[in-house]
């Protein structure tokens, strides 16, 4: 049963939770930098699954967050538990063109994962991106309240109600300030 978990919605949560902490506007190129490395450096923490059959699951999980040298975007890597088992997790985003940002978790749709379909970085603290599975459509929210915690959220379409399926509360474990990561 916890393995189903980790095997199908945990990545959905946490595919979220990675493209959370991707923005998603061309236009605001700068706000949208700020934002990616705002979430450069490690991230641990818990999670809970608040609605739906497994309701009550918690796990826990760490991710490096990295942006690339020559493009707006961001790769989020990593990891999550629930109990014994553990899931390798991998987003990554990028600006492409007018189409906006762009991306895949766990290799998206094609694969074991989702595809990020659209976004948009709301400010330098907060972004909101579409996921999207075949007949499953979502929305994954990142609020970075201060510089040592990001809070995420993932919801679900049900009907014509978007139900919050997926909460985590993350903390920056590298003791670097934000901003001032080297990078990959």
């Amino acid at each position: 049963m916890k393995s189903v978990i980790v095997s199908s919605v945990l990545p959905l949560a946490l595919a979220m939770s990675a493209t959370a902490m991707l923005p998603a506007t061309a236009s605001a190129g700068e706000r949208d930098k700020q934002f990616f490395q705002s979430v450069e450096g490690k991230w641990v923490g818990p999670g809970e699954i608040v609605a739906g059959k497994y309701k009550g699951t918690k796990f826990t999980c760490t991710f490096t967050g990295s942006t690339p040298e020559l493009k707006v975007g961001m790769t989020l890597d990593g990891s999550c538990r629930v109990g014994v088992f553990t899931q390798q997790m991998t987003a990554t985003v990028e600006h492409k063109g007018r189409g906006g940002y762009k991306g895949s978790f766990m290799g998206g749709s094609s694969g074991n994962g989702l595809d990020i379909v659209a976004g948009n970085v709301v400010d330098t603290r907060k972004v909101v991106f579409a996921i999207n599975r075949n007949q499953l459509n979502g929305v994954m929210q990142a609020r970075i309240p201060d510089d040592q915690s990001m809070v995420v959220t993932v919801s679900v379409k049900v009907d014509k109600q978007v139900v919050p399926v997926i909460g985590m509360n993350l903390k920056r474990v590298d003791g670097a300030p934000v901003g001032k990561l080297a990078k990959n």
